[in-house]
C-alpha cells in the first residue's frame, strides 16, 4: 500500500486489495505497517488511536477476515497506550470467523537521522514487551514489525515457526540498503517462510517508503515481490519444503546458544 492521512480512504484500499488476494487464493493475508494512516505529522496517529476491541479500523479488519474467511494479520494500527501523547503500534490477528485472537506490540522503535531526514518513533510510541506467535491454518506464525527485523534475537525467541510476518514501512534510504538482505537472512537462519507486507511509494506527507513486499521461502529464495505501489505478493506455504530444509541442514538442532 501507499497509505494516506485518511483512515477511510485506506480502509477502502485495504478492502480492495484483500479482495484481490482472496481471489488469487489467499487463506492468510498480511497488511502493511501503518496501513490505516500515514499522517502528515507523527502525532496524527495518536488522534485516531483506538481502544482494544472497538473502533472503525478494528471493525474493518474483523469484517474482512469474516467476509473472506481468512486469517488476517492487520499490519499495524495505533492503540491507546495509557501514556499521554503516545500509542502502541500493534498487529492484531483475526481468525476466519472475524474474532481477534492474538496481538503483537512492536518492541523495537525506529530511530534514524542523516543530513536530509530524521525519525524517532519513541516520541509517539510505547514499546511492546512480549514476543508474538499464533497458531493458524498455515501453521505457527511469528510476528515482527519493521525495525524489529534488525534484531535476530527476537526471531530466535519465537521458537521454530512455519512463517514470520513482517508488516513494515521501511524508509527508502534504509530499505534500499538493507531490507532485502535482512528479510532473506531471517528466512534462512530460521528456516521458515517470511511474508513482508510493506508501504511502498511516495506518501502525501512527502515521505518515501521502500516497498518490496515479498514472500521468501526457507532456502532464502524470493517467491513473489511487489517492488513499489499498491499490489499483492503471495504464494503457497509448502510444509514439506520446510521439513526438507530442516532435515538436510539441521541448523536449528545444531544451535548451542
Amino acid at each position: 500500500m501507499v497509505s494516506t492521512p485518511s483512515v477511510e480512504e485506506n480502509i477502502a484500499t485495504a478492502r480492495r486489495l484483500v479482495g484481490q488476494a482472496v481471489a488469487d487464493g489467499a487463506g492468510l493475508v498480511v497488511l502493511p505497517e501503518y496501513w490505516p494512516i500515514m499522517g502528515r505529522a507523527d502525532t496524527d496517529k495518536v488522534v485516531v488511536a483506538e481502544q482494544l476491541g472497538s473502533g472503525i479500523i478494528q471493525q474493518a479488519m474483523a469484517g474482512l477476515a469474516r467476509t473472506h474467511g481468512v486469517w488476517l494479520f492487520g499490519g499495524t494500527l495505533p492503540l491507546v497506550s495509557g501514556e499521554a501523547g503516545k500509542v502502541l503500534n500493534t498487529t492484531l490477528v483475526f481468525d476466519p470467523a472475524g474474532a481477534q485472537v492474538s496481538r503483537y506490540d512492536k518492541i523495537h522503535l525506529f530511530g534514524f537521522a542523516n543530513e536530509s531526514e530524521s525519525y524517532d518513533e519513541a516520541r509517539t510510541i510505547v514499546p511492546g514487551r512480549h514476543v508474538g506467535t499464533v497458531d493458524t491454518g498455515a501453521g505457527k506464525v511469528g510476528m515482527a514489525i519493521c525495525y524489529d527485523l534488525r534484531f535476530p534475537e527476537l526471531f530466535r525467541a519465537m521458537g521454530p515457526v512455519d512463517l514470520i510476518v513482517v508488516p513494515a514501512a521501511f524508509t527508502y534510504t534504509t530499505g534500499a540498503a538493507h531490507w532485502d538482505t535482512l528479510l532473506r537472512a531471517r528466512a534462512i537462519e530460521n528456516q521458515c517462510y517470511v511474508l513482508a507486507a510493506a508501504q511502498g511509494g511516495t506518501h502525501v506527507n512527502g515521505r518515501r517508503t521502500w516497498g518490496h513486499s515479498q514472500l521468501i521461502d526457507p532456502w532464502g529464495e524470493v517467491c513473489a515481490i511487489v517492488e513499489e505501489g499498491e499490489g499483492v505478493a503471495g504464494g503457497r506455504i509448502d510444509h514439506q519444503l520446510i521439513a526438507s530444509v530442516r532435515q538436510k541442514l539441521p541448523a536449528l538442532r545444531h544451535r548451542t546458544m
